[in-house]
């Protein structure tokens, strides 16, 4: 697997760690949920922070930005899945712009001038 393959699958597994977490914590302090649900959440947050260390990247600030398009990604793709809400063309045209901003961050060739 290329380098840009093995980023989108790692930023995919990142965006899904760090969406579960957060929405735990949302079900606790916005929806009422038991305090348990912490106990997942932060055990995803914790893989979310691994996850984004095995990105090749020279520097952790382009790795996190260059991330950030699959984290709307898939974060539209959480609204639908477990809110049931139909991403509209608006969400899925702001999400691909976000993503062509991740590939420029990704795949530019750096140290030519």
């Amino acid at each position: 697997m290329n380098g840009a393959a093995s980023a989108l699958l790692v930023y995919g597994g990142a965006a899904l760690a760090e969406i579960g977490g957060c929405f735990a914590f949302w079900a606790v302090l916005r929806s009422g949920r038991s305090a348990l649900w912490l106990v997942p959440g932060v055990l995803s947050l914790l893989a979310f922070a691994w996850l984004l260390t095995r990105v090749d990247a020279e520097f952790a600030g382009r790795a996190y930005a260059a991330y950030g398009g699959v984290y709307i990604l898939a974060s539209l793709g959480w609204l639908w899945a477990a809110e049931g809400v139909r991403p509209d063309r608006f969400d899925l045209l702001g999400a691909l712009l976000c993503l062509a901003g991740a590939a420029v961050i990704l795949l530019a060739p750096r140290g030519v001038s």
